[in-house]
């Protein structure tokens, strides 16, 4: 017997290159290097080797954090809504003590915010034929939520009149595609806050409030917002 030790091989995650120092986790930089090769090559044109590569791990190691390309997907897209959906469920239970503009625009100015730091736009690919299969549901059913509560607070918060033409659904249809233009900013140059303000803005409008009812629940907003951290 030689005076060689051996050590015991790691199940799991061997890589191409040593692990890098960075103390970003495995599973974030999949994602991210997916959201990138998405968004540049096409959904359908990017493979699992493509990724890997990009990260510098085996496909084995990417099938650790994610079955399929399509689960990967999934998880993307759903980082587009559910950070708006936490912010939703948060000023809900603060409801009795703001009103249903401020609660609106805060909603709208937070999933702003949400689409803006998406990572690589990934916005974009929720349109895509691949992304309508029953894999996607999960996503869907979240994105649907979200809408739905656009609808309910735009009820609550519009003049009589606005409420009298506009379904709740149609309302929310309405709102959420209107926040979600600036997707399409970003497809352009890089949003601002700026944006994000005009955006929530149009939304009270869109709603029938006028200037003063817009100002004062975009400050009513702003202090809620604050709160929420």
């Amino acid at each position: 017997m030689t005076g060689q030790t051996t050590t015991a091989a790691r199940a799991g995650r061997p890589r191409h290159r040593p692990q890098s120092a960075s103390a970003v986790p495995a599973r974030a930089q999949i994602l991210d290097a997916a959201a990138a090769l998405f968004t540049e090559h096409g959904f359908a044109a990017t493979s699992t080797r493509m990724i890997a590569d990009k990260v510098g791990i085996r496909q084995a190691s990417l099938y650790y954090h994610f079955a399929t390309k399509d689960e990967l997907l999934v998880e993307l897209l759903s980082t587009s809504v559910r950070p708006s959906l936490d912010v939703v469920e948060r000023i809900g239970t603060l409801a009795s003590q703001v009103s249903a503009a401020a609660a609106l625009y805060a909603v709208a100015v937070a999933d702003v915010r949400t689409l803006v730091t998406a990572p690589h736009n990934i916005g974009t690919l929720y349109l895509l034929p691949e992304a309508q299969g029953d894999v996607f549901a999960p996503f869907r059913a979240e994105r649907q939520e979200l809408q739905d509560a656009y609808g309910r607070l735009g009820t609550a918060a519009a003049t009589a009149a606005v409420a009298a033409t506009l379904s709740p659904a149609q309302l929310g249809e309405l709102l959420i595609q209107l926040v979600e233009v600036v997707i399409q900013i970003r497809r352009t140059r890089e949003p601002t806050g700026a944006d994000g303000t005009a955006i929530a803005a149009s939304c009270l409008r869109l709603c029938g409030l006028d200037a003063l009812t817009v100002d004062a629940a975009a400050t009513e907003a702003r202090t809620l917002l604050a709160s929420l951290g």
